[in-house]
């Protein structure tokens, strides 16, 4: 009679059979304990493999008299009412959960091979589950859906992806409530086979549309969830993000880049919208994940260090130029940012794009250049604005980054102590006509002053304007050649410092008018103009600035720095290729390349032939040579 049942009826008599079986299994197992423990033992111990305790023994027999005739129909029974339950028929569940529990426990319980051990659940226990079960299950479960992929095809894409996250959400619902877990993943690999794979093409061009437009963001979720659950599927989707992000980037700064070349404000709160949006982009709709993340760090890397401003600077390290410009415009006297808000979160945003740029050695070129003018110049707007900042750098790069900036600062602070110590110093000793003056000891090693060009200073030393003023203690008036010659101040510098005393109208020429003096220009001043001092200035303002930058000097500044950072450059590439060819005392010309790449791109992107010029200068310093029947290959010369 039993052998007539179908469906629910047979799970039903298969399951309520198991469980009084098991218990009396149990049962019997528990009062002959003493023969488990003591004689089954023994025998194990002595190398027959035949006996079993009890309760492994009664399990062995269920499963070679009763499993194995009825298995296919069990099994059979199983995948009917899981397809009905798909076709939105109810049933009660606990029969199937029942059926799969006992294919697991006598999996567990046939892999245990030793008395009283105690059964692990690894992929040897699961056999008969799965070859019962789980293969049977998962080629009925792409038949299934084969066919009900065909009659979605005439939907949209989005429309599509619905319907597939639904079944998706029912399949995993379905192995949560009733199958083992092991099934979860081999079922959403053959569900992504039949629903995903075929139509990936589809889905990638949707996501291109779908990023274009912010108000489908929730779309682009529903997309990456159904993609997800496809092994290696977003890969591709993440190479598309990350282009969509380069070129949003791209784009952004290509808008701006005539005016962002000199505005370093512009420039890096472009970059930080473009990364603001698409850093909560990976965030909501990527769920964070770790390939996307990835995908936006490579794409702001990219677009941050080659873009139109870098192009019409004619370097990458202009965003490190910028960068450091911006980082100056928010720490200076006067700063608008200072004023209104905290600059702790717009010190993170500056970290950000700092991660991001190549460059690393020309912004710490650049950063401590303008460093240095505002703490010499007393022109910082809080000393602890100054040291939070670089305590970020120092986070963000390591503790000898910014070494040489914690050095300025030092020196500053030791400066400053010293003035107060000889004034207390002529207090407490009554000393009179005492010179009100500050003086800054600086380390030659960490500050990035220069030394200026050469000219012929007179008795008292002064600036360049004073330079030209004393010079009327001579003579009450000068030819602007004259003036040049006893000064020998370049005539490029000259002329600025000249043009700056006319505007002020410390002095005068009488070949310009009163009313040309506003916007006077050093090509309008000829060198035959006769100058003289304005014996009767005066000026409303207690104080005059005359101590304006010089365009030549600030120019001159760059290039500079720019000089320096080729130089240092070499000296540390010429460094990891000596230390790569000690280590290694041969090595081929190109692994010696990439070598010397990977040691150094996270400070900056060493080019190509400045690597080659280093290396033929080690061949002239005789630190390397060249194999006489190998040109490619490199000796280290100890």
């Amino acid at each position: 009679k039993e052998l007539d049942l179908q469906g629910e009826s047979l799970l039903q008599f298969y399951t309520t059979n198991w469980e009084h079986y098991r218990f009396s299994s149990k049962v019997t197992n528990h009062f002959c304990s003493f023969l488990n423990r003591h004689w089954v033992r023994q025998q194990y111990d002595s190398g027959r493999r035949d006996v079993y305790e009890i309760f492994t023994m009664a399990m062995k027999i269920w499963h070679l008299v009763f499993l194995q005739p009825l298995n296919e129909r069990i099994t059979k029974a199983c995948l009917q009412l899981i397809k009905s339950e798909r076709e939105n028929n109810l049933f009660d569940t606990q029969w199937i959960k029942k059926v799969i529990e006992s294919y697991v426990e006598l999996g567990f319980i046939e892999s245990s091979s030793v008395p009283n051990n105690s059964h692990q659940r690894t992929s040897e226990a699961l056999t008969i589950y799965k070859h019962y079960f789980e293969d049977p299950f998962l080629q009925e479960t792409e038949r299934f859906y084969r066919l009900k992929a065909d009659t979605f095809v005439d939907n949209s894409i989005i429309e599509y992806l619905k319907k597939v996250a639904q079944l998706c959400d029912e399949e995993v619902h379905r192995v949560h409530s009733y199958l083992h877990p092991s099934t979860l993943e081999p079922l959403i690999k053959k569900f992504g086979g039949v629903f995903i794979c075929d139509q990936l093409e589809a889905i990638y061009a949707e996501a291109k549309l779908l990023l274009l437009d912010a108000e489908k963001y929730s779309d682009l979720a529903l997309l990456f969830k159904v993609v997800s659950r496809v092994p290696n599927a977003t890969i591709q989707l993440q190479k598309i993000v990350e282009d969509h992000i380069r070129q949003r980037g791209i784009d952004a700064i290509e808008r701006i880049h005539g005016a962002a070349i000199n505005d370093p404000e512009l420039y890096v709160e472009t970059i930080l919208e473009v990364h603001t949006k698409f850093s909560k982009l990976a965030q909501e709709i990527f769920i964070r994940e770790q390939g996307f993340t990835t995908a936006l760090n490579n794409a702001c890397c990219k677009f941050i260090n080659n873009n139109a401003v870098t192009r019409a600077a004619g370097n990458t390290t202009k965003s490190s130029e910028l960068l450091a410009g911006y980082c100056d415009a928010l720490l200076r006297k006067g700063s608008k940012a200072v004023e209104e808000t905290d600059l702790e979160e717009t010190f993170n945003q500056i970290i950000v794009v700092f991660n991001y740029i190549e460059d690393k050695d020309a912004f710490e070129k650049f950063y401590k250049k303008l460093l240095a003018k505002r703490l010499f110049g007393q022109l910082s707007a809080s000393d602890d604005y100054e040291k939070s900042m670089i305590s970020k750098l120092k986070q963000a790069y390591g503790f000898v980054y910014t070494s040489k900036l914690r050095r300025m600062f030092q020196d500053i602070t030791d400066s400053k102590n010293l003035i107060d110590q000889y004034r207390t110093y002529c207090e407490k000793n009554k000393l009179d006509n005492i010179v009100d003056f500050s003086v800054r000891i600086l380390s030659s090693n960490s500050w990035s002053f220069s030394a200026p060009p050469n000219f012929v200073l007179p008795v008292e030393v002064s600036t360049y304007q004073m330079v030209v003023l004393l010079l009327f203690n001579k003579f009450p008036s000068w030819t602007v050649k004259r003036m040049q010659d006893e000064t020998q101040i370049k005539v490029d510098l000259f002329l600025q410092v000249l043009c700056g005393l006319l505007k002020n109208k410390l002095l005068k020429c009488a070949e310009i008018n009163d009313d040309d003096r506003k916007d006077l220009k050093e090509t309008d001043i000829k060198m035959n103009y006769n100058i003289e001092i304005a014996v009767n200035y005066k000026s409303e303002k207690i104080k005059i600035n005359l101590n304006v930058p010089l365009k030549l000097v600030e120019k001159k500044d760059i290039e500079g720095v720019h000089r320096t950072i080729d130089d240092d450059r070499k000296m540390v590439i010429q460094a990891a290729i000596v230390r790569t060819m000690k280590a290694r005392q041969n090595l081929k010309h190109e692994l010696l390349m990439q070598e010397v790449i990977q040691q150094l791109s996270s400070r900056f992107k060493p080019e190509i032939p400045m690597i080659e010029e280093c290396i033929d200068r080690l061949i002239e310093k005789e630190y390397l040579e060249r194999q006489s029947n190998e040109k490619d290959v490199l000796r280290y010369l100890a």
